[in-house]
């Protein structure tokens, strides 16, 4: 398809820390990235999502920004930024950066001078006398102490709200927007886009989770802020944007995205990356594929514009999550089948394409992200014993999707020592590997990307469910005079089948096929002219 429109792209997630190290610290930085371009391109995405590379002193890996208008040195310099847009650019390849704008990292100048009492600076941040009751998303309280009064934060203590009262905030963040947009970049992913505004200070409905969100989820406020930033900034750009929401209903979705361009174009929902947990991600429930894909059918039906994700810097990897390992290769091409299949623009997460599966961790020391240690001590605190914590983070760490990108059999990520234990399966599972097999993974997802390129029913198609039976999942996408009718066993044994559809066959990840029966997570597309 020529002429791409924002419904046509595809996006790559890169993890800056994890993707490439070109100088041997065991960090993945700048010029790592660059040298990797190549094989980005070669996959045929058209976006690359760029995780935080602002100034950080990385409580959060990233997403406490310290200065939005500068390089962390861990991973270059401004000029570094500039050279990787410009060779992104050379590639035809566009770049969106995380916009986090509901905290700023305690070190940011402006939390320094308003923990001093500046008063042009004070009331960028939300300050109270005595704390309410609202719990953080990483455990415990959401407001610690400085000098006589609190700040709110809703994450790490080191992650401060930010006060979208104060007209000076929004000035602030519309001249971060178009320095970046100004230098090249394509549009922002917005973080927790959605908690941004805080409607009151009042105490919350006691919940065991988030207690006080009722006062800072989906509020009228952060509707107001997005259009101005869309009126203000976007608009006098081409521009690409996504907002990560949490807690968010079909419905809230399309009030965030619908009229196009308005605030967002699309929006990152949860809903069915909850499926296998009970309350939240620390405890976990079997996978049920029906359940599962009951959620994906409602919000392929009832949202205007999708999304689609499996994995990112805060999931799990797919294969180790909502599959069977033994079947790893066949269950990551059926997952490649159904995200790249799906209404909606796709998001690949770096190594889901070569399907990683989740660290081979051995010791909480080797973890190394906040949340996690945060919730093993609060799991300490409510009593669960060790081998319980430390299974709990074994499946739910977000440190699970940040290991090295397995570039060769030896790691390839880097010549010194990773700043996160690199999983030892790069042995068998890696890019180079991959490469050279035409049947892996990898080459899967080539194709499949390839399909939707030149496929106009992947992009514009209606969705409509088939059906769902024993977890064999059946959908079709139609547009124009074609259906596709797309098969995927999410079952890790075999299943009857009856080939009803009497279309052509464009898509398999078996060689061989029966007509009788699929095997275990196969995935097959027909075409069938109408």
């Amino acid at each position: 398809m020529n002429n791409k429109s924002w419904k046509d792209y595809i996006v790559y997630q890169i993890y800056p820390r994890s993707f490439m190290d070109s100088n041997g610290d065991g960090i993945g930085d700048i010029h790592g990235i660059i040298s990797k371009l190549d094989y980005v391109k070669s996959l045929g995405v058209d976006i690359i999502w760029l995780s935080p590379v602002y100034q950080s002193p990385n409580y959060d890996n990233g997403y406490d920004i310290s200065d939005y208008e500068a390089i962390n040195p861990d991973y270059g310099t401004m000029e570094d930024m500039d050279l990787l847009l410009k060779e992104a650019e050379k590639r035809d390849l566009k770049i969106i950066m995380d916009l986090v704008i509901n905290h700023t990292s305690s070190e940011h100048e402006w939390f320094k001078k308003s923990c001093e009492n500046d008063p042009v600076y004070r009331d960028y941040y939300i300050w109270k006398d005595k704390p309410n009751n609202w719990t953080s998303f990483f455990g415990g309280k959401a407001w610690d102490k400085y000098g006589d009064q609190y700040y709110l934060h809703l994450f790490a203590k080191e992650q401060v709200d930010l006060n979208w009262h104060h007209p000076k905030v929004m000035d602030e963040v519309q001249k971060i927007m178009k320095y970046w947009l100004d230098k090249g970049i394509f549009g922002f992913r917005c973080d927790v886009i959605n908690i941004i505004f805080k409607s009151s200070l009042d105490n919350g409905r006691k919940r065991i989770i988030l207690t006080g969100r009722e006062h800072y989820h989906q509020q009228e406020g952060m509707h107001q802020i997005l259009k101005t930033l869309r009126q203000e900034v976007l608009n006098k750009y081409e521009t690409f944007t996504v907002g990560e929401t949490v807690m968010v209903t079909p419905k809230q979705a399309n009030d965030l995205i619908y009229p196009e361009k308005t605030e967002l174009d699309m929006i990152f929902s949860f809903e069915h990356m909850e499926t296998d947990q009970f309350n939240n991600k620390w405890f976990r429930t079997k996978f049920k594929p029906k359940k599962f894909m009951k959620v994906i059918t409602k919000w392929q039906n009832e949202v205007y514009w999708n999304a689609n994700y499996f994995e990112n810097h805060d999931q799990q990897r797919i294969v180790s999550r909502f599959a069977n390992e033994a079947f790893r290769k066949y269950s990551a091409k059926m997952f490649a089948t159904l995200l790249i299949g799906l209404k909606g623009t796709p998001y690949i997460y770096q190594g889901q394409e070569i399907g990683m599966t989740n660290g081979d961790f051995k010791e909480m020391s080797e973890f190394m992200d906040v949340e996690t240690h945060n919730i093993y001590a609060l799991a300490k605190k409510l009593g669960f014993s060790k081998k319980r914590r430390f299974k709990m983070m074994l499946k739910s760490s977000r440190d699970n999707n940040r290991t090295p990108m397995q570039w060769t059999k030896d790691g390839g990520f880097t010549q010194g020592t990773p700043w996160l234990k690199q999983n030892s399966n790069t042995k068998t599972i890696n890019v180079e590997a991959q490469e050279a097999d035409q049947n892996s993974i990898l080459n899967y997802y080539k194709k499949m990307i390839e399909l939707r390129n030149h496929e106009e029913t992947l992009v514009h198609g209606d969705y409509q469910f088939i059906s769902m039976k024993k977890n064999v999942l059946v959908f079709e996408r139609t547009y124009a005079k074609k259906t596709l009718v797309i098969v995927c066993n999410m079952n890790d044994t075999d299943r009857k089948f009856l080939n009803q559809h009497h279309g052509k066959l464009l898509m398999t990840n078996y060689q061989e096929m029966s007509n009788l029966k699929l095997k275990p997570y196969e995935a097959r597309i027909y075409l069938k002219e109408i």
